[in-house]
């Protein structure tokens, strides 16, 4: 048998995922099933664009990510979401949106994000009292 040397901060984590891994499958599981098993769930990215996710989660925590792991599975999701339809995106130049955004603050409004949003709720009320209409109008 051999013998591997490990941190004890990767004993933690081995064995965090050890119990995670047991109370999935319901059966005792060893130290080499966690081990395929983070490796099988894992994905190396270069220390570089790590090192660029922790600099900016560090320096934006009113964005509400605590580690950079949480930051990776929330843009994984947008991007999966973006890709599979179910949203689309529209792209103002940095200088209109900065200006908008002005505007929209000095006329009570929180963001462009919630005005934005208030537009478009109001535009689909709208068109829904007017299909009503028209569907009244053509009886």
């Amino acid at each position: 048998m051999k013998t591997l040397r490990i941190s004890d901060g990767a004993h933690l984590k081995l064995t965090a995922l050890l119990g995670e891994i047991t109370a999935q499958t319901m059966k005792m599981q060893t130290y080499t099933d966690a081990i395929e098993s983070l490796l099988s769930q894992s994905v190396i990215l270069p220390s570089e664009l790590l090192n660029e996710i922790q600099g900016f989660v560090d320096a934006n925590k009113q964005l509400g990510y605590s580690t950079k792991e949480e930051f990776i599975r929330d843009a994984i999701r947008f991007r999966l979401g973006f890709l599979k339809g179910q949203y689309e995106c529209v792209e103002i130049p940095k200088e209109e949106y900065e200006k908008l955004q002005q505007a929209v603050h000095d006329m009570g409004f929180l963001s462009v994000d919630d005005f934005i949003d208030q537009q478009i709720r109001k535009v689909i009320e709208q068109h829904a009292a007017w299909l009503k209409q028209k569907e009244d109008y053509e009886k």
